[in-house]
């Protein structure tokens, strides 16, 4: 293994120790007992970052391709055990290393499936921390720090490339990389910021407000109550998480686009932003035809925009509550938890496998109906008007065999550790698609599921975020070859 690899993994691990510093202050402000496991998280995690990078400091080399997908993947499975420290030491409620890791993991790739049964009553450093992690997960950390590494003489677009999701992850918005992750990060913060005025101004604390802000953005789905959104019993909060997630949703180089334009019809101008925005309001649409038609609900403004809500965050794999789908009636259940599977658009916080991807694959599938009448047609696929190369169309086709065969493995494999058809079903669409909340054991929580199971659901939230191909090149021997 090439020293690049340790020195840049080195690197990392050190700036993501400073962002354990603000839950410590917190902890500190509030007297809430968890200075000290705040404490020994920052100086492992440093430590550990000094031991990789100080040895190799002087090295100097440009990174492989292939070094990125390898410094992603190790950062992201060192980033969630030494995460989960704080919460391992936690004294009540006590949990296992194992749930411990689960909880750093569904918050690093904003997931947002949680062990925890007793939010409300948790420390007030470790609500902050549960959603600090989502926050950074969100966008990713890789490319915050693809924004400061180049000065500190390390170069940054191989792990741009790996950690971006998306079949357009080469499209920059400037010429040199570090800028493209500094406006992205930028739009990122922007939205953050007035996600959270906008819930203090609808009657959120603002300790609350920053919370949900941070999980919002992120698309992450974490609550510093059990009941999630519903426990403010506001149709403003309802409404404002409903805007914002669906914002989030979008590209963030369509968001800075829009900004730098100052014309919002440049979201109606990208195709996959149009095919966004139908598929989640028909979904919603659809549903709150369903539920008020067999009274399952009164239909007031509250109750409608709560289900409306409600499917816009399961759509957009956020996982905020404020209603339980998992008692919907007839098919809807079922329909969201597949609607997950698309995500939202490239490039956004959003997971699933991408609005992009289901519009060629579409594509692709026309074209092939097409060539049975005209078999000697030159077809080409167009997306915005300009043709489609062929190499990415053969990547969306790989990426759905790949998304089809992992999810099955995934599947099996939590049957056979004994839970029902309908929990493992929605478990591991759940984690795959970075989404939460399931059916079933999983409705509430995943406290029920075993060591084994959440081993397997750790495996499928890691895959999940990093889309399938940077987590499994790893596991192909020519990536090995020299």
């Amino acid at each position: 293994m090439r020293s690049s690899v340790f020195k840049n993994l080195g690197v990392l691990l050190g700036l993501f120790s400073v962002t354990l510093l603000p839950p410590l202050a917190v902890s500190w402000f509030t007297q809430d007992g968890q200075v000290t496991p705040f404490l020994y998280s920052f100086l492992i995690i440093l430590g550990l970052g000094l031991i990789l990078w100080f040895p190799l400091r002087r090295r100097r080399g440009e990174m492989r391709f292939r070094d990125g997908f390898l410094i992603v993947v190790l950062f992201w499975v060192a980033l969630s055990g030494v995460g989960a420290v704080p919460l391992w030491l936690l004294e009540s409620p006590s949990l296992t290393w194992i749930e411990a890791l689960f909880e750093s993991m569904s918050g690093l790739s904003t997931t947002g499936a949680t062990v925890l049964t007793d939010i409300d009553s948790l420390p007030v450093s470790i609500l902050y921390y549960r959603q600090q992690l989502q926050w950074f997960g969100g966008m990713g950390i890789i490319v915050l720090a693809v924004a400061v590494m180049p000065m500190l003489g390390v170069g940054g677009m191989q792990l741009y490339r790996a950690e971006t999701p998306g079949p357009v992850k080469d499209a920059r918005l400037a010429p040199r990389i570090a800028e493209t992750a500094k406006r992205l990060w930028y739009v990122y913060l922007f939205l953050t910021v007035a996600c959270l005025g906008c819930y203090w101004l609808a009657g959120m604390s603002f300790f609350d407000a920053v919370s949900h802000a941070f999980s919002t953005v992120a698309i992450g789905g974490f609550s510093t109550h059990d009941a999630s959104l519903a426990w403010f019993n506001s149709t403003a909060i309802n409404a404002i998480a409903g805007v914002f997630m669906l914002l989030s949703g979008f590209n963030f180089a369509l968001h800075y686009g829009v900004f730098k334009s100052r014309r919002i019809s440049t979201y109606l101008a990208d195709p996959e932003s149009r095919v966004y925005l139908f598929l989640t309001l028909a979904a919603a649409t659809l549903c709150l035809l369903v539920l008020f038609t067999v009274d399952y609900y009164t239909p007031t403004i509250a109750s409608a925009v709560a289900s409306f809500v409600q499917v816009i965050s399961v759509v957009t794999t956020t996982g905020f509550a404020t209603t339980d789908f998992s008692l919907w009636p007839s098919f809807l259940p079922i329909l969201l938890i597949l609607m997950s599977t698309a995500g939202g658009c490239a490039g956004s916080t959003a997971g699933g496998m991408k609005i992009i991807r289901l519009i060629l694959l579409f594509k692709q599938g026309s074209r092939e109906i097409s060539r049975l009448v005209h078999p000697n047609a030159v077809i080409p696929i167009k997306l915005g008007g300009k043709p489609v190369p062929e190499n990415v169309i053969n990547a969306v086709w790989g990426f759905l065999s790949l998304y089809i065969l992992s999810y099955l493995i995934l599947l099996i494999a939590m049957l056979a550790t004994g839970v029902d058809p309908v929990t493992a079903f929605s478990a591991v669409s759940a984690c795959l698609n970075n989404l939460g909340p399931g059916l079933g054991d999983v409705a509430q929580n995943y406290a029920s599921i075993t060591d084994v199971g959440k081993g397997i659901l750790i495996f499928a939230m890691l895959l999940g975020r990093l889309e399938l191909f940077t987590l499994l090149v790893l596991f192909s021997p020519v990536f090995w070859r020299t």
